[in-house]
């Protein structure tokens, strides 16, 4: 994956072949979002690597759990406007890429899919 825009540093140098061969991308620290990993030089914020998003219901699951321990607990359990940010973070992360998504997200949310679409509609107006 093509990483324009990306500084010029040796640490992004030195890293460059292995995002490449996990088709990452190297992103500026002002591009970062959520999920991004960040790369540090003598303290100093670099840049990021954005990891692809993974293949099947396995990578589903992953970025379930990422935003789940980002949260601070099982999904269900949050309040509603905790549950419409993690739909909003799912979404940022390319999770409603996959076969049955919806159906998967809400049943991990504890919601409908109609909640779901609610909340994905409600962050997109």
């Amino acid at each position: 994956m093509s990483d324009a825009g990306a500084p010029e540093h040796p640490l992004v140098d030195a890293v460059r072949p292995l995002v490449e061969a996990i088709r990452a991308t190297i992103v500026p620290p002002e591009r970062a979002r959520s999920g991004d990993v960040r790369l540090c030089w003598d303290g100093v914020e670099v840049a990021y690597v954005r990891l692809p998003v993974a293949d099947g219901a396995a990578g589903l699951s992953r970025l379930i759990g990422e935003v789940s321990d980002e949260l601070g607990g099982p999904l269900h359990t949050l309040p509603r406007t905790e549950k419409q940010r993690a739909v909003r973070l799912l979404e940022e992360r390319g999770a409603f890429e996959w076969r049955r998504a919806v159906e998967t997200i809400a049943e991990s949310i504890g919601v409908t899919r109609f909640t779901v679409y609610n909340y994905l509609n409600r962050d997109r107006g």
